[in-house]
């Protein structure tokens, strides 16, 4: 359970960013509303110390969930002052009076290091997520998509993360963690291959129109194919398992790969996408409970 209640700025506005192994993924809440999504690069370190100097920019464009920074290095967006632009518009470097309070998952301890000069920053750690049977390298990021899935929609729910690396995490209907699994992901399995060999080529993501032939006359199409039945048929896998476990159980996706692979899903088993929820913000919903002091 969760005793400790977070200080929240005085316009209960904060922001939540999710470390993760490629990129910097962060949201803007106004109490327990999410607002806006977005992502970016690593940040350099002189950026960081101009956010916690209450500087940012307002150089957007328009992303998932309304906005998205297009320009590098991108700063994180601050609610609009009072008789400025809107979100939307463009407006130049703004000098916030207090940096918003910033909280932080991460599984990379080198990025997270670099954000303790920031003036209003709280790391979460497992120890505050309310799952049992957890085990200490468990990854903030599995943990908090579970919980953040299982408060949305309800518990038994298996969460599969179509990120840089391909994960399943599941709990049961007492928030027990039941375990999971994690292999490659799609991008990192193509580059692994295009790196690692001598005569393989480098296959992108971006050259993928349609789903490959099972049995492939050349090498590019080969590889996609070896790649993507295997991950379908894994995803397919796992599913059927869990819900033999829990037949009342939820199933939800996330991550960058999330659509690309249920497209193939739906291509090949219709009725198994069908039962996915696709939700690309697990990981702050469940990081919003936290901070909300929710169990």
């Amino acid at each position: 359970m969760i005793s400790q209640q977070f200080p929240k700025h005085v316009e209960n506005q904060w922001l939540a960013l999710e470390i993760g192994n490629s990129r910097l993924h962060w949201a803007l809440f106004m109490g327990e509303s999410l607002k806006f999504t977005w992502d970016t690069e690593y940040l350099p370190e002189s950026v960081i110390q101009q956010l916690g100097n209450g500087e940012t920019n307002w150089e957007l464009g328009t992303g998932e969930k309304g906005i998205s920074s297009s320009t590098f290095p991108p700063l994180p967006p601050a609610p609009c002052p009072s008789g400025s632009q809107s979100l939307m518009g463009e407006t130049p470097k703004t000098e916030l009076s207090h940096p918003l309070p910033l909280f932080i998952a991460s599984v990379v301890p080198k990025q997270t290091a670099l954000w303790q000069s920031y003036p209003n920053v709280r790391v979460i750690t497992l120890d505050q997520i309310p799952l049992n049977n957890t085990y200490p390298t468990l990854g903030i990021d599995r943990a908090l998509a579970l919980w953040g899935a299982g408060m949305s929609w309800g518990f038994p729910m298996l969460v599969i993360d179509a990120g840089t690396a391909l994960t399943f995490t599941a709990a049961d209907g007492e928030r027990n963690l039941v375990g999971g699994a994690i292999l490659p992901g799609v991008g990192l399995q193509f580059a692994s291959l295009g790196q690692k060999t001598e005569q393989l080529p480098q296959v992108e993501m971006a050259e993928i129109k349609s789903l490959p032939p099972h049995f492939a006359l050349n090498t590019a199409e080969a590889i996609q194919s070896g790649v993507i039945y295997t991950l379908i048929a894994g995803i397919r896998d796992f599913t059927e398992e869990w819900l033999s476990l829990f037949p009342d159980g939820k199933v939800a996706i996330k991550g960058g790969d999330r659509i690309l692979l249920l497209n193939y899903l739906q291509a090949l088993y219709p009725e198994l996408a069908g039962r996915l929820i696709v939700e690309p913000n697990m990981i702050f919903w469940g990081m919003q409970t936290i901070v909300a002091g929710v169990a």
